[in-house]
């Protein structure tokens, strides 16, 4: 599907009507959309330029747009919980993701993170995720091949577990690895392993006793540098004059992000130093 240009067959369009509703047609010529709002003709929508109105039969007015990645993550079939946008934008730019960066990633999931991955580091880098089950991987290959149109060269999805992996499954060391698993701090070594010196660790976790155990786990290989932890809240805000407040429903605790680098082998991490209490 392409990302601008007029519309064509095939393009999966969203429709938003004027109560922000969005239906999503995949365009067909000859073929129909139909509502209570009334009908849209696929042809009056084909070779429409985006942020075009199309006028049903009874007189709603559909605003057209291509879906964006976000509007593909958070409507696609799904097997298990996505990473929202707000923490993938955040793996994004913390975890310094590159054009060319080979990055390891575990579990798959239903592919959403992967999506953000591969389309960061573009098709001179790699993206490997491995992911144990095999539905949850299904999904996911179904998700990123359905947003590109085809399985991107690359991306190697795999099934396996995360434990077994060696620098020669993945014809050599990687530069980021980021996990979205339950206990990542049973795969330290791996990572360890596969990670070049100076490249960055993500996790992915969702519970206090979880964060704790993955930050205590960091500390204890004495391979990384002080790990740092946050979670980040959303909240959209409605702007409609002096009614201008808060929306009452945010965003709020989806998960913890940790974040730490790779030590030079045989070097100990420094001691931190923390302020005195008084």
């Amino acid at each position: 599907m392409p990302y601008s240009g007029p519309f064509q067959p095939g393009d999966k369009v969203q429709l938003t009507d004027p109560k922000r509703r969005h239906f999503t047609i995949t365009l067909v010529p000859g073929a129909n959309f139909h509502t209570h709002k009334g009908m849209v003709a696929h042809d009056d929508i084909i070779g429409a330029d985006e942020g075009s109105i199309a006028t049903s039969t009874l007189g709603t007015d559909f605003l057209l747009f291509r879906h964006l990645m976000v509007d593909h993550v958070l409507s696609m079939p799904r097997g298990a919980a996505v990473i929202y946008p707000k923490d993938s934008a955040q793996i994004l730019v913390e975890g310094d993701i590159f054009a060319g960066a080979r990055v390891l990633e575990a579990g798959a999931g239903s592919g959403a993170l992967s999506m953000t991955l591969l389309r960061a580091v573009g098709e001179k880098g790699h993206v490997f995720s491995y992911e144990i089950r095999e539905d949850h991987l299904n999904f996911a290959v179904d998700n990123v091949t359905e947003y590109f149109g085809e399985k991107p060269e690359h991306w190697t999805p795999r099934l396996g577990d995360f434990g077994e992996i060696t620098q020669e499954d993945l014809g050599g060391p990687v530069d980021r690895v980021i996990l979205d698993m339950v206990e990542p701090w049973h795969f330290l070594d791996t990572v360890k392993d596969v990670l070049i010196p100076g490249g960055v660790f993500m996790t992915y976790v969702a519970t206090v006793p979880q964060l704790m155990n993955i930050m205590e786990g960091i500390r204890e290989t004495k391979s990384f540098i002080e790990p740092r932890a946050w979670e980040t809240l959303l909240r959209e805000w409605k702007v409609e004059g002096l009614a201008t407040r808060p929306e009452h429903r945010m965003n709020a605790h989806t998960a913890f992000l940790v974040w730490t680098r790779r030590l030079a082998d045989g070097v100990e991490p420094p001691r931190p130093q923390r302020k005195a209490r008084r």
